[in-house]
């Protein structure tokens, strides 16, 4: 299984923030999903908010992708590396990705975004599926 977006951003959480940059993560979930998938998956050294109405990330223009196109890729993934492609084999991380793949919408892709000091948007990356995330080396190209 690849590191989440998440992950990544814990991991290179110090380099991202040298320079006075902050980083905040919205997932479109609920607050206690958001709380056992903390405590399951984190800690991590940002705020992460939900948005279970999807509101900011619909108008940010983020994308929902095609049922049939993630079943697709879904089906690969499961080709190529069966049940483990998709569920931790820790019980507690395996239940919380069960739960959010059947009550969260997981159609919805995100994206990284850069606001200067007055708020206005300086750089965005919307993604087209779920493995289109803006790399961290970009991220980090683009806060300098």
């Amino acid at each position: 299984m690849c590191r989440s977006f998440l992950a990544q951003l814990r991991e290179h959480y110090d380099q991202l923030t040298e320079g006075g940059a902050q980083v905040i993560a919205i997932a479109p979930s609920n607050r206690s999903l958001l709380e056992r998938f903390t405590k399951e998956f984190g800690p991590y050294p940002f705020t992460i908010y939900g948005d279970p109405e999807r509101n900011l990330y619909r108008s940010m223009g983020h994308k929902t992708m095609a049922k049939w196109k993630l079943i697709a890729k879904a089906g690969k993934a499961f080709l190529k590396g069966g049940k483990k492609a998709f569920l931790p084999e820790d019980e507690g991380k395996r239940e919380v990705v069960q739960e959010s793949l059947s009550t969260q919408d997981i159609y919805i892709q995100g994206g990284s975004w850069i606001f200067n000091e007055k708020g206005e948007v300086v750089w965005s990356h919307i993604d087209e599926s779920p493995e289109d995330h803006a790399s961290i080396k970009e991220l980090l190209k683009q806060l300098n």
